[in-house]
């Protein structure tokens, strides 16, 4: 695994790698068993030949909260049939004394908009709408996150 630690058997997630080589900015992603691509949009000098790492980071948060509003619907054996989940990510400015602790600058900011088709009461389509800022990734998105980086040996 290119000299990184396994992950623990308590870990969430499988190894996931990125390899690139002369390719201009194409990403080949390896996560267990699938594989599956990321490059840049042809503005920016890419190939748009898969999604960029903005739009894989958008598509992690939305399968995650999918998931979390069927695993809550079928535990209260709510009639949810479908949930639709849209995201767009964009860098916004951020005033001065705004929640952000900013002085000054841009901000990311993260819109997600969830449809939830069923014969759902009002209150249920609410509770589910509460549900969905509390899936993993949107967790880990707005928590303090250590991220460590450190050059390895090829593989």
């Amino acid at each position: 695994m290119n000299g990184m630690q396994a992950a623990s058997s308590t870990s969430a997630s499988r190894a996931v790698t990125a390899d690139g080589d002369q390719t201009r900015f194409l990403q080949k992603i390896s996560v267990g068993p699938h594989f599956l691509q990321a490059d840049e949009l042809s503005d920016v000098g890419g190939n748009d030949a898969g999604p960029n790492a903005y739009e894989l980071l958008l598509a992690a948060l939305g399968a995650c909260i999918g998931t979390t509003l069927r695993m809550y619907a079928d535990r209260k054996q709510w009639p949810l049939q479908t949930v639709h989940v849209e995201l767009s990510h964009r860098k916004i400015p951020i005033e001065e004394g705004e929640e952000s602790g900013s002085k000054s600058g841009m901000v990311d900011r993260i819109d997600v908009g969830v449809s939830v088709i069923g014969n759902l009461s009002e209150e249920q389509r609410n509770r589910l709408l509460e549900i969905a800022d509390k899936c993993p990734v949107h967790r880990t998105l707005v928590s303090e996150v250590q991220i460590q980086t450190k050059l390895t040996e090829p593989s």
